[in-house]
């Protein structure tokens, strides 16, 4: 009880931080986009470094730290330091360009900075840094014709509850009541939600770049929480990773009887297996292959973004006869059923090498494949480029193979 009275206490003492105190001295630079309106920090330099201020009074230590070992922030802590006033600052970086979870700890205790908005990740609502990449643009809101994102509710017959799905549609999908469109089924990753490709991806944003350019198919994009249990089933422990929370198919279960049925009777979709598509990173790359692999009937393009392995739960040697469910045992009738299969990682990824490994084994066994590779780690600047070089090779888009 008592160290929960101390959390409340840092929180109310960090709320309550005047802006006018923090903002105070302003140097060159400008406010993270992720932050809070009106915050002048996280304060992003024209080098990338980026400087963190926060109001702490009373505090012993500060300190700012990344979540995630793979984060482009860093890994260990950065210990702040008083610069008057209950106010603490430290300088980190340069940072590497893209999204970052992290959180203030103070005298220990793990908080949000209050000055940024919070985005749900590690399970549960996290604090976020966007950095810049001042080269790249694909990203970043232009005047072009928008999509919307929209909410869909719809009760499971599998989990026995309500379930939500952020859904985007093309531009100018209600113009036109008589236009159907192909559907990308897009998974998040562990300890994340159907909320995470649209904030921390940005995969509206890159839709509508895409189209305008001519560069991708107008498409549906239907984004759903990526964990289920089953009707009457008791849910997974506590920070349990697996994506269908203890029970595997418990998702794939939600997609095929629940998920795709909605959307085909709410959205004007072409419901055939040629105009389905699904992927996903890390857990969701794994969701992505069992499930689109699984069900050929059903999808016939599949992307794995920094993860899916070779398809075995055991791990082991990839075997082609048997992995995925042994869909590739016929190279010609997987070749003629898939009219995609991508895969990529970040140059820096644990999985990068056994990935661009399996990529290569699969092609010199005549499997058509697309490999992608890019700068980064695990994070989401990797799966933002993912799903720009993803999405124009589907429904024959002018890149696809």
């Amino acid at each position: 009880m008592k160290n929960r009275l101390m959390v409340g206490i840092v929180f109310a003492a960090l709320v309550g931080a005047p802006i006018a105190l923090l903002a105070q001295d302003a140097p060159a630079g400008r406010p993270a986009s992720s932050n809070v309106r009106g915050q002048e920090y996280p304060r992003i330099l024209p080098d990338r470094r980026v400087i963190f201020r926060t109001r702490a009074p009373g505090a012993k230590t500060v300190a700012v730290r990344a979540r995630g070992n793979d984060s482009g922030m860093g890994s260990d802590p950065y210990q702040m330091t008083a610069i008057g006033e209950g106010v603490w600052e430290v300088t980190i970086g340069p940072v590497r360009s893209g999204f970052h979870y992290y959180e203030l700890i103070v005298d220990g205790h793990a908080v949000n900075d209050p000055a940024s908005h919070t985005f749900f990740g590690w399970a549960r609502p996290t604090s976020g840094l966007d950095v810049p990449d001042d080269t790249l643009d694909f990203y970043v809101e232009k005047d072009v014709p928008h999509g919307d994102v929209r909410i869909r509710t719809y009760l499971s017959t599998v989990t026995g509850q309500f379930r939500r799905a952020y859904v985007y549609t093309p531009p100018g999908y209600d113009r036109d009541a008589t236009t159907r469109y192909p559907v990308l089924y897009l998974q998040h990753g562990a300890g994340e939600n159907e909320t995470a490709w649209t904030w921390q991806g940005r995969a509206n944003v890159i839709l509508d770049n895409l189209i305008a350019e001519g560069r991708a198919r107008p498409m549906i994009v239907v984004m759903d929480h990526g964990y289920a249990v089953r009707a009457g089933a008791s849910p997974a422990p506590a920070g349990q990773r697996a994506g269908g929370a203890g029970q595997p198919d418990a998702f794939q279960d939600v997609v095929l009887r629940d998920l795709i049925p909605t959307i085909d009777a709410n959205y004007r979709t072409l419901t055939d297996r040629r105009h389905r598509a699904i992927a996903g990173l890390s857990m969701g790359a794994g969701q992505a292959v069992r499930i689109g692999f699984g069900n050929p009937d059903v999808f016939a393009s599949v992307g794995a973004f920094s993860g899916g392995g070779a398809g075995g739960r055991g791990g082991g040697a990839f075997d082609r006869q048997t992995a995925y469910n042994g869909v590739m045992a016929d190279v010609a009738a997987f070749n003629r059923n898939f009219d995609l299969f991508w895969s990529g990682y970040g140059d820096l990824e644990t999985g990068y090498k056994s990935g661009r490994t399996l990529h290569a084994t699969l092609e010199a066994a005549g499997i058509r494949s697309v490999w992608f590779e890019t700068l980064g780690s695990h994070e989401w600047q990797v799966w933002r480029k993912s799903l720009r070089d993803f999405a124009p090779r589907l429904f024959g888009g002018p890149e696809g193979t």
